[in-house]
């Protein structure tokens, strides 16, 4: 009798995937992506969308604070060949414009007094440093970095801020000066003596039925002003800007600095002329969309509507299809007509 053997099985081949397995596993994965990368530029966009409307409600409680404090809102300050001066106070005299009047109520007092008390030339030198210097909450991230973008004017075109950087803060907020275009006033005076004139040929337009805003030339509003309410109306909101022109500082409305005196960069309207066909309510200026050459309205890069402050802090996202008259009325501070909540909130 043989002796019982045991005999081993054959070897089975290790075996790999084949090549339409593979296609098939990475047809799955690309699908996946596809599914899930909107949904992460969705929730990335959500959170700029958060972060912006958060700087804009900053931006109005100092705003407010300007006011508890000076009595009125930050002023629009002189011409746009000016910028903010520490030795002249918050009211007339003061030829910067909103947003350097709110720094002290921003934690940026230092950046405010930049230059305070001294000579002429001390102080220019001082105000050239003060326009290179950026501020995060003045940007909505959704359209930019907050740096520094080209300075596309000359160097010596500040009256009072010399020489300028070659690098200057922007801004992607503006205030409401009203429904109506303020007749613009250039420039602005040559020198301080000038603007101290009681004759230089002002536009006083906190006494013109033209004013009809928060801030901009001179202006001087005070809560007592608004009396078509605080909740129903504008303070601040994004501006519109070319989305060619983001970073190049050649567009009109994106030229100056952000401490500048009054400029459409930093200023915008709400005007609503049916019989002449002006609509001025804000618009998409997404990358990618067809862009205009518009220094007088409001909008955003983002693609649910623009962030506005109101006179009392509260911030809403107002739509692009927002009615235009609705419009008008939420950027005019006293013509007296009801809104309709349900046409913007």
């Amino acid at each position: 009798m043989r002796p019982l053997t045991l005999r081993r099985n054959s070897s089975r081949t290790a075996r790999g995937f084949t090549l339409v397995e593979l296609l098939v596993v990475i047809t799955i994965i690309g699908i996946l992506i596809g599914l899930l990368l909107p949904a992460i530029n969705s929730a990335r966009e959500a959170a700029r969308k958060v972060t912006c409307q958060n700087n804009i409600g900053q931006l109005g409680k100092a705003a407010l604070l300007h006011e508890h404090a000076q009595g009125w809102f930050p002023t629009g300050g002189w011409g746009w060949d000016w910028v903010g001066d520490p030795d002249r106070g918050f009211g007339v005299k003061q030829p910067g414009g909103w947003i350097y009047n709110i720094l002290p109520y921003l934690d940026q007092k230092n950046l405010h007094d930049m230059g305070t008390g001294q000579s002429a030339s001390q102080k220019a030198a001082q105000a050239g440093l003060m326009i290179g210097t950026t501020m995060a909450i003045a940007y909505c991230p959704t359209r930019r970095q907050a740096v520094a973008y080209p300075n596309t004017r000359s160097q010596s075109d500040w009256y009072n801020a010399n020489p300028a950087p070659s690098m200057v803060a922007r801004s992607d907020y503006a205030a409401n000066q009203g429904d109506s275009t303020i007749d613009e006033i250039g420039p602005g005076p040559a020198t301080l003596a000038d603007g101290d004139n009681p004759l230089y040929p002002w536009y006083d337009a906190i006494h013109s039925n033209n004013a009809t805003g928060i801030s901009f030339i001179r202006s001087m509003v005070r809560l007592a002003h608004i009396t078509d309410g605080p909740s129903n109306t504008y303070l601040a909101g994004e501006k519109y800007l070319d989305p060619d022109h983001y970073t190049s500082g050649t567009d009109k409305a994106d030229n100056e600095c952000a401490f500048s005196g009054w400029d459409n960069d930093i200023y915008r309207t709400c005007r609503y002329d049916p019989t002449n066909n002006i609509v001025e309510t804000p618009r998409q200026d997404t990358p990618g969309s067809q862009g205009i050459a518009s220094v007088l309205i409001f909008g955003s890069a983002h693609s649910s509507g623009a962030s506005f402050v109101m006179c009392d802090g509260s911030v809403h996202n107002i739509s692009f299809s927002i009615d235009p008259e609705t419009h008008r009325r939420l950027g005019c501070r006293n013509d007296g007509l009801p809104i309709d909540d349900s046409k913007w909130k």
